[in-house]
């Protein structure tokens, strides 16, 4: 049995890509005599010529050109195999790039990190805290934190963990308002309106038999950051709709109350995206794998489970 020559499968892919045997034999540190040999011997073979070669131009035949996407698959294969055993045997080390909400990444991915750090000192973090949609590829991030809402799909995506939405107020707003047994109970009185959706200001609730009711709120106040409802919140000014993430710790202290239990709302997802490539250092892998692990311990987090 004949193996494929894989030398000279990788050196045609160069060639193609610069161009010029000169070109390619430069980049791969060949002399240019052995590329071109490489060509040749892998065109005797196949019985056709892969190159249209004149005095000044050299280009891909029309086999050439079917048989080239096949042939940088298996470079990059080959390569990512290299890559693979030698990390197996490093440390992860050098810099990964990762953007995050603004409030949610320094009140929860910040204090995830320490143990991260402590684990491989030799990791460097470049982390971008912001609320606006960061394009990974074009602003060069190794990977990005999303809730909610994913739009690229071109990215790889890993889902962290699902975040149930919980309706809170204060029992004294409750005291003042109630009872509220019904979502249309809600209707009548102002709340907190988060504006970074693509409904604002209507709700669809589900009640545990199957009713479904779609709330049209008053606003109160409207904003897109729901951080900033927190403060008239807590003044026991109103109600809202905020991911557990935000209110656990009130609703366990009894500073926040559930509204209507007995109906639900969509949870929203944490996902970790990624540039479309497979292939990742190492230094990227393992902080991806830890905070898989890291979001999991969370007391918000739900049934967690990986897409990529």
């Amino acid at each position: 049995m004949r193996l494929p020559d894989f030398e000279a499968w990788a050196i045609f892919v160069k060639v193609a890509e610069h161009g010029s045997f000169a070109r390619a034999a430069e980049a791969i540190q060949l002399s240019t005599p052995t590329v071109s040999k490489a060509i040749s011997r892998l065109e005797a073979f196949l019985g056709i010529a892969l190159f249209n070669r004149t005095s000044r131009q050299l280009s891909l035949t029309e086999t050439g050109r079917d048989t080239l996407l096949h042939a940088r698959r298996m470079l990059v294969d080959a390569e990512a195999a290299e890559s693979e055993a030698r990390d197996s045997t490093r440390i992860p080390s050098g810099v990964v790039r990762i953007a995050a909400p603004m409030t949610f990444g320094t009140d929860h991915l910040s204090p995830m990190l320490p143990a991260l750090l402590n684990r491989y000192p030799d990791l460097e973090l470049d982390i971008h805290f912001s609320d606006s949609l960061t394009d990974v590829v074009a602003d060069g991030f190794d990977m990005a934190i999303r809730i909610a809402s994913l739009t690229d799909s071109t990215l790889k995506v890993r889902k962290l963990c699902s975040v149930k939405r919980r309706l809170v107020a204060t029992p004294a707003w409750y005291d003042q308002v109630g009872p509220i047994t019904h979502p249309d109970d809600l209707s009548k009185l102002k709340g907190f309106v988060y504006t970074n959706t693509n409904t604002p200001g209507s709700m669809k609730l589900i009640h545990q038999d199957g009713e479904v009711f779609v709330l049209s709120q008053q606003a109160l106040m409207r904003a897109n950051n729901a951080e900033a409802f927190l403060p008239s919140l807590e003044a026991g000014l109103g109600y809202g709709l905020f991911p557990e993430f935000m209110i656990w710790q009130g609703l366990r202290e009894g500073r926040f109350i559930l509204l209507l239990p007995e109906w639900n709302v969509f949870p929203i997802g944490i996902y970790l995206v990624t540039p479309p490539s497979t292939r990742r250092p190492l230094r990227v892998t393992a902080v991806m794998d830890y905070l898989t692990h890291a979001f999991t311990t969370m007391p918000w987090a739900q049934d967690s489970e990986t897409s990529s």
